[in-house]
């Protein structure tokens, strides 16, 4: 005696399964990318620290050179060469800008597939459960109908 709840909600858990896996894959593409993201910033954050570093040495040497004496042709190389490192740090500094600000948005893409994908796999697993309490009052029914059978056969 099979009724039909039991079946159909089995299905509707079974049909559910192609849409988790595209949310779980998603969700996996999401997390790719925001490693990819981050690791991107820290690359950029690196050279900028790096451009930083040789900035202050660059213009330690400058100081040094002013102090001891040079000429104007040198004094005049060495500012053309620090306005344009400063550029190019200031450069840097909004690329690291951008690369933290498309971390943060691909970390925010990411946690939405995962809440999407985590509530796809609530409603297979709550499926799944009533697919599972329907089959155990199924069998139960089957259990207390047979003693009923027997019963009555043994009052006859």
């Amino acid at each position: 005696m099979r009724s039909g709840l039991g079946e159909s909600v089995m299905r509707r858990a079974d049909r559910l399964q192609p849409v988790q896996n595209l949310a779980d894959d998603a969700e996996r593409r999401a997390a790719q990318r925001v490693a990819a993201a981050e690791r991107s910033q820290r690359e950029a954050e690196a050279k900028l620290s790096d451009l930083e570093s040789y900035a202050a040495d660059y213009q330690r040497q400058y100081t040094g050179r002013v102090a001891s004496g040079i000429g104007v042709t040198e004094l005049r190389d060495y500012q053309a060469f620090l306005a344009r490192l400063n550029d190019a740090i200031r450069q840097q500094r909004a690329i690291v800008s951008r690369t933290r600000h498309d971390s943060d948005a691909e970390r925010l893409r990411w946690q939405e597939a995962a809440k999407r994908s985590k509530a796809l796999d609530h409603v297979a697993d709550k499926w799944r459960d009533e697919e599972r309490r329907a089959a155990d009052k199924r069998e139960q029914n089957e259990i207390d109908e047979r003693a009923l059978l027997k019963a009555a056969r043994t009052e006859r």
